[in-house]
């Protein structure tokens, strides 16, 4: 019998120990970020309130219950990068890879944990977060209805307290004063009414928060005066114009727990279940409203009714309705009766238009509310899928990239959950108002990220260097043809000296050779079409050259004369394949040619370096003859 090996099961802890301290530090940094966001939107009902701190308490707890399936998510995709940058940094990957251990076998055990923060996900949206919506969104109503003062709107007429009506034109929410007031006091019963205005004016709550203090600033002041006369015709009233008046108003502005009963109707206060059951009853209810107004389009866009005059309507009636020609009856009509039956059928068509926006909005705002119920019924999914997707997206993602810390990892991941939240929030909108399939809306973003996160784990299985900097600088270069900077330095200890006399003949044929191919080739004019996307790769004179004029620097480069060193540096990279197509393969070259405009831009690509090769060449031919006259003069070739 065969013992399992422990061995592996103490990487599994260390790695699982490894990923949920991490993950612990990054939940909690994420759910604050979020906390914070939530916060900035509400900032301004909090501002001015006088909350209490146990009122602030509770918000900042159910606001962080609502947003743990959004920030676990995140976490998980920042853990895993810095857990696999970690490990891949201080080369505890390569040493597990070492060992036959496969990446699939070491992201195993972290894979099993995330499955499971899935269900806890699942939970958290399914039970947890509806019940603290519900009293999330009743502290936030609770607290816009304390100090009413920041509450009032800009030309609008405020009923909120009861027995006045408020109106202000223009609100400085800077200085809080209130320009162009109104007040209706009607606290004393309608008969016994005030009216203030006044151009401007202040509100402030007084310490105990049960009276509203309004100071209002040149204005005058409307009364009706008691009287005993029955007869109320004629009320008498006072008029009184003041430059300052404050007026007290008995309102308990501090803070009072409303009800929010009201709130589960809506689809964020509810579980799956309880979702599938609204939404049947909101597809039988919207499908009976949509047959009602149907039956009532067809019935009032189809039924003619005709305006006629008494004279039409005695021959209509004694004439057989089914031969009525109502063109005939039109034509013979007169003027004022062709007018007024246009304007009548003008009028229907109007009615008509205007019943049928009506009904428009009306069903459009059913179908945007059975929309929203479908929507959190496959978040609840989503979200909890999101901790997979995003673990095997950072997981494959830091072993490739193998930089631990905060640099590179946080990076990454708020360039993936920026695009996750583009892609989750346009098809949410565009599923809301109807404009695709709801289920497509709530899976977009699941749709895209998945399979990244497949190609990721595949390619980081097989040691892919798909995200090596290195390769892409190297391919850009191919691709642009940039140059490459020569760096030949002088070395302090040489081993073996150069054989001067050597390079000499080879330098002589590096001269001849360059020569050669600048006559061969006749580099100014247009290059040839097969040459360019036929050719590929091919083996040549110039590529030759440049093969035998590195080997001569490589070996030149152990001089100890600073002047051979300095010509060395001169010399050109010489890049002959960029005369070429970039594409190596035969059939993309072929392909290349007759798609437009890519064609045109490699043959363009080609023709310039043509002309990049020539100066090339003429460098390299000055710099080697300079460098055979500092041999000689050197006396560093020997004759004979």
């Amino acid at each position: 019998m065969r013992l399992p090996n422990f061995h592996i099961k103490k990487l599994d802890l260390f790695i699982i120990k490894s990923f949920t301290q991490l993950l612990l530090g990054t939940f909690f940094i994420c759910l604050f970020i979020f906390i914070m966001q939530l916060l900035w939107r509400q900032v301004d009902e909090f501002v001015g309130k006088g909350l209490d701190i146990t009122i602030l308490a509770q918000f900042f707890y159910l606001g962080s219950l609502t947003l743990v399936g959004q920030a676990l998510p995140l976490a998980i995709l920042l853990a895993a990068l810095m857990t696999f940058g970690n490990f891949g940094e201080r080369l505890e990957l390569l040493a597990m890879k070492a060992a036959g251990i496969p990446l699939l076998r070491i992201m195993a055990p972290i894979a099993v944990e995330c499955v499971l923060l899935g269900f806890v996900s699942f939970y958290f949206q399914n039970v947890v977060v509806p019940q603290a919506q519900v009293k999330l969104y009743t502290i936030l109503y609770s607290i816009k209805q304390t100090s009413p003062e920041v509450e009032i709107p800009e030309g609008v007429f405020y009923d909120k307290i009861e027995g006045y009506n408020l109106f202000v034109k223009e609100k400085n929410k800077e200085t809080g004063i209130l320009y162009n007031v109104m007040i209706y006091d009607l606290s004393n019963g309608f008969e016994n009414a005030r009216i203030l205005v006044a151009d401007s004016g202040k509100i402030e709550s007084t310490a105990d928060q049960q009276h509203l203090m309004i100071k209002l600033y040149s204005g005058e002041l409307f009364e009706n005066l008691p009287t005993k006369n029955i007869d109320k015709k004629n009320m008498p009233y006072r008029r009184e114009t003041y430059r300052e008046k404050v007026v007290a108003i008995e309102f308990d502005g501090g803070f009072n727990m409303q009800d929010g009963s009201f709130l589960n109707g809506q689809a964020a206060s509810k579980n799956m279940i309880q979702l599938s059951e609204s939404i049947d009853s909101l597809t039988l209810y919207n499908d009976s409203i949509g047959g009602n107004n149907f039956r009532s389009i067809m019935r009032n866009a189809y039924t003619i009714k005709p305006i006629f005059t008494e004279e039409d309507s005695t021959r209509i009636q004694s004439d057989n309705i089914a031969h009525l020609n109502v063109d005939s009856i039109y034509n013979t009509a007169s003027k004022v009766d062709k007018i007024k039956w246009k304007k009548a059928e003008l009028t229907k068509i109007e009615q008509l238009k205007t019943d049928l926006e009506i009904k428009k909005n009306i069903m459009h705002s059913l179908d945007k509310d059975l929309n929203r119920h479908h929507l959190f019924w496959w978040e609840k999914i989503t979200l909890a899928l999101g901790c997979i997707i995003f673990f095997f997206i950072g997981a494959p993602l830091g072993a490739i990239v193998r930089k631990g810390g905060l640099g590179y990892p946080v990076l990454i991941s708020v360039a993936t959950f920026v695009l996750y939240y583009i892609f989750n929030t346009s098809g949410s909108k565009m599923a809301r108002e109807g404009e695709w399939y709801v289920w497509i809306g709530s899976w977009l973003s699941t749709l895209i990220l998945a399979p990244i996160g497949i190609i990721l784990t595949y390619q980081s299985n097989k040691d892919s260097t798909i995200l090596n900097m290195d390769a892409y600088k190297e391919f850009f270069r191919r691709l642009l043809g940039l140059r490459e900077t020569r760096n030949v330095p002088l070395k302090e200890v040489i081993i073996e000296d150069p054989d001067y006399t050597k390079d000499y003949q080879r330098l002589g044929y590096i001269l001849e050779a360059s020569h050669a191919i600048r006559k061969r080739y006749k580099l100014k004019k247009l290059p040839s079409v097969k040459h360019v996307f036929f050719s590929g790769y091919e083996k040549n004179r110039a590529e030759e050259l440049s093969f035998e004029l590195e080997n001569l620097i490589e070996e030149m480069g152990n001089s100890r004369i600073k002047k051979v060193i300095i010509l060395l540096n001169m010399y050109p990279v010489i890049s002959a394949e960029a005369i070429y197509s970039p594409l190596k393969n035969k059939w993309l070259n072929i392909a290349s040619m007759v798609i437009f405009p890519i064609g045109i831009v490699i043959y363009l690509r080609a023709w310039r370096f043509r002309f990049r090769l020539l100066r090339d060449l003429i460098k390299t031919e000055k710099t080697s003859k300079s460098l055979m006259d500092v041999l000689i003069k050197e006396n560093l070739v020997k004759h004979g």
